[in-house]
């Protein structure tokens, strides 16, 4: 299998879970401890270590060996694009969360105060 690499590098944990080989980034240290992955053929137990293009990991219980190559000049485009789309439906969010919040801090504030009146008192009671 071929993975690639948009970036300098990717740890194994991120790795592994991208390629939903573990659940949760929390799964991998009992991954590990009971399963063996090999780093350009050496056994490795480090979550984090930083693979880059090139490394092969085998994870011989599952026969599989993994690949870390370069992607191509129009793959990277295509990346750049979705990152760049999905950073702007983020801030639209972000600015939607932010304006409701607003909205929603008014309309307690307006309430608040309507409950802040004190009791009418008759004199001599």
């Amino acid at each position: 299998m071929e993975y690639k690499l948009f970036d300098e590098y990717i740890t194994l944990q991120a790795l592994l879970k991208e390629l939903s080989i573990i659940h949760s980034g929390g799964a991998i240290k009992s991954f590990l401890a009971n399963n063996v992955v090999l780093f350009n053929g050496e056994e490795e137990k480090r979550r984090g270590k930083k693979l880059r293009y090139g490394d092969v990991i085998t994870i011989p219980s599952e026969e599989l060996e993994i690949t870390i190559v370069v992607p191509t000049q129009s793959e990277i485009e295509k990346y750049k694009k979705e990152v760049a789309e999905r950073l702007r439906v983020s801030a639209i969010v972000k600015k939607m969360n932010k304006d409701n919040k607003k909205k929603q801090k008014k309309l307690q504030t307006k309430e608040s105060n309507k409950t802040k009146r004190k009791p009418v008192r008759f004199p001599g009671i």
